[in-house]
């Protein structure tokens, strides 16, 4: 069997999309224009995609405002200065605040997989939003009337029909994206905050069989927007114990950037379970020079040494534009990336024996 190789999510949307989706949030355009738009953006990207060899595909997110914010469209009941995102660059990225509940989820990430599918005759994986991240939204001072415990029945509520509504509109799998972790390490250096987000991710994991875990999958990495991290200097060791707690069958794994990637893939043997896979980054999203096909194969050998080559699977470092106004990556260059891994993912296999 080879090894498996799959992207992680978003791929830089064009200027011409980004512009429409100005346009359609000034309420200048029409919500059907603005489908027709998300319908030429998703077909180009996974024609391109295939083009790579990818045999996993996913929409690159080209419809979501954000890998984040996406259910919160439509919400009424958000306001402005929620918690606050310091990128290394010196740049931030704010979260709204939830003023009052119950607190829903307006989109749920299944709505997205019809349209890739439309496209692509090969397995779609669909990214969704921990409820982690989502946790961020209820203020510190609370709300009147409306309890963080009542907050986070309703927020789990919501987080696993946002897994199940992907699974029903036909994705092959989903992707927990929980690049918030490395984060909340350096927010809390004692790992509290990390320990209540991974209980509640596993409290939501809870809901779904065994065999439905099988095809859940957690994403972690220190963050990329603007080709910049947020906490890339938390040390990895600090993070892989704790996020191997979750009860996934699949973890993807930021590695290319990593300063000290043997320590960590040590670790991630140490803690991989039977019957999961790690998918191992050797694509750094954020360096602008694309990786040779010899590169990565030598970053997937590396990993090789460490991780049970059954277990292995390779992906990007993270998403290339998580944000929809994020221009740090050319659409050019995430592609030729892609199709790096591919092909060097394939030729590591071919040495390995697999």
């Amino acid at each position: 069997m080879p090894i498996p190789t799959e992207p992680i999510g978003s791929i830089p949307r064009s200027p011409r999309l980004q512009e429409k989706m100005r346009a359609f949030a000034s309420g200048t355009i029409r919500a059907d224009e603005m489908n027709r738009e998300f319908d030429e953006a998703v077909r180009e990207t996974i024609e391109q995609l295939e083009a790579t060899g990818s045999p996993v595909m996913m929409d690159g997110e080209q419809a979501k405002p954000s890998f984040a914010t996406y259910p919160l469209s439509g919400l009424d009941n958000l306001g402005p200065e929620g918690v606050v995102i310091p990128f290394e660059d010196g740049h931030t990225r704010q979260l709204p605040r939830l003023v009052s509940g119950p607190f829903r989820y307006g989109t749920y990430a299944g709505s997205y997989v019809p349209r890739a599918k439309k496209y692509t005759s090969k397995p779609v994986k669909q990214a969704v939003i921990s409820a982690s991240a989502m946790s961020l939204l209820y203020p510190a001072e609370g709300i009147g009337g409306y309890s963080r415990a009542r907050f986070l029945d309703d927020l789990v509520r919501h987080a696993v029909a946002d897994i199940r509504s992907c699974f029903e509109n036909g994705a092959a799998s989903v992707q927990i994206d929980f690049t918030e972790g490395r984060l909340a390490l350096k927010l809390d250096p004692s790992k509290g905050l990390l320990r209540q987000f991974v209980d509640l991710n596993n409290r939501v994991l809870s809901h779904f069989a065994p065999a439905e875990r099988q095809r859940i999958g957690v994403h972690t990495c220190p963050g990329g927007d603007q080709d910049s991290t947020h906490s890339a200097d938390v040390p990895y060791g600090e993070l892989i114990p704790l996020l191997m707690t979750l009860e996934v069958g699949s973890f993807y794994l930021q590695m290319a950037s990593e300063a000290h990637p043997e320590r960590a893939l040590r670790l991630i043997r140490e803690h991989l379970k039977p019957g999961q896979r790690a998918y191992i980054g050797v694509t750094d999203v954020i360096d602008p020079r694309v990786e040779s096909a010899e590169t990565v194969r030598d970053r997937v050998l590396a990993a090789a040494e460490h991780i049970p080559v059954a277990q292995l699977g390779t992906t990007d470092d993270c998403g290339f534009a998580p944000f929809s106004d994020d221009v740090g990556t050319s659409r050019s260059i995430a592609f030729a990336k892609i199709a790096a891994r591919v092909k060097g993912t394939a030729m590591a296999a071919a040495q390995l024996g697999v």
